[in-house]
């Protein structure tokens, strides 16, 4: 299973060799980064969901003040415990994140119930029992790959309305929303029309070797397909589109499938994190020194391109 080995000085020394080692953090995710912090452990809860459906949630709680909240969605057939390379640098630098395991998971033990698109319609009753569940707390919405479609949704993207879900799609939105890897247009799911409807700023994620059959086209630029979401929102909303060079889906395995082959791009998705902290500080929290910082890193080259928009 993925750890926090990718928050540790050998990828710190990594991402340097990609040209980013002086990259701007915030001071409690800086010394997550420099000294290696151990993987946080979250406490487990269950909410009832319509029809009384029980969704397990786990919760990362920082050890000091909290400073923001972040709701995590996990990738198709994935769990919320194999992102830790994104979820505990968050934690160390003080943000609450909560995340639900959706029934599309491979460890949900109900998951040969919902087959198809159910899966869809409880992904958005999850993240609306969430929103509930923290109350008028405000929360940065991230998720991976479908989950990052999810998140997009909880940052006002309009999804095809599966049946028995009312609009709106959630009853409050995100402040920003970081999404990793999220899909081309899937025109059961959302349209590209549907992902130019996001109403808050958001970093979209992908890298150059991020191609999945029946998510992105197999062509060597189908890994293109997950910045739909960047470039069909409007201009001047705090969008960001980044890209990194020899990245795939699962940085490797790193995050979200941990059987993949490898070998584990531990530089290439510290930078995806350490990308991700900034802007959500930026625009998540409202700190103008990071978002200048993020944007003083907007570039056409690689191997980390970030484009505004």
């Amino acid at each position: 299973m993925a750890s926090g080995a990718s928050v540790s000085r050998r990828a710190l020394i990594g991402a340097a060799s990609l040209g980013l080692g002086a990259l701007t953090l915030s001071p409690g995710l800086a010394r997550a980064v420099v000294a290696g912090q151990p993987p946080a452990k979250p406490a487990s809860a269950t909410l009832l969901a319509p029809g009384k459906r029980e969704v397990a949630i786990s919760e990362w709680v920082p050890q000091g003040p909290v400073r923001g909240t972040i709701l995590f969605s996990h990738g198709a057939g994935s769990a919320p415990w194999y992102y830790a390379p994104f979820v505990d640098p968050w934690v160390a630098a003080g943000y609450r994140v909560l995340a639900p395991l959706h029934v599309d998971s491979r460890e949900h033990p109900h998951t040969k119930d919902y087959p198809g698109l159910a899966s869809w319609k409880t992904r958005i009753e999850d993240m609306r029992l969430l929103i509930d569940h923290i109350g008028d707390t405000p929360f940065i919405a991230a998720g991976h790959s479908y989950g990052g479609l999810t998140a997009l949704l909880l940052g006002g993207a309009q999804g095809v309305a599966p049946e028995g879900i009312d609009l709106p799609f959630v009853p409050r939105l995100a402040t920003a929303v970081v999404a990793f890897s999220p899909p081309a247009p899937v025109p059961v799911l959302m349209t590209e029309e549907g992902y130019g409807k996001l109403a808050v700023p958001a970093l979209i994620q992908t890298g150059t070797l991020d191609i999945v059959p029946g998510i992105t086209s197999e062509d060597p630029e189908g890994w293109k397909g997950h910045l739909v979401p960047f470039h069909a929102a409007a201009e001047g909303g705090a969008r960001y589109g980044l890209v990194l060079e020899g990245a795939n889906h699962y940085f490797g395995g790193a995050i979200c499938d941990p059987g993949q082959p490898g070998p584990l791009q531990l530089a290439q998705c510290d930078l995806a994190s350490r990308y991700a902290g900034l802007f959500i500080e930026g625009h998540g929290l409202g700190n103008s020194d990071a978002a200048a910082a993020l944007d003083a890193r907007v570039t056409q080259a690689l191997p980390a391109r970030l484009m505004a928009r």
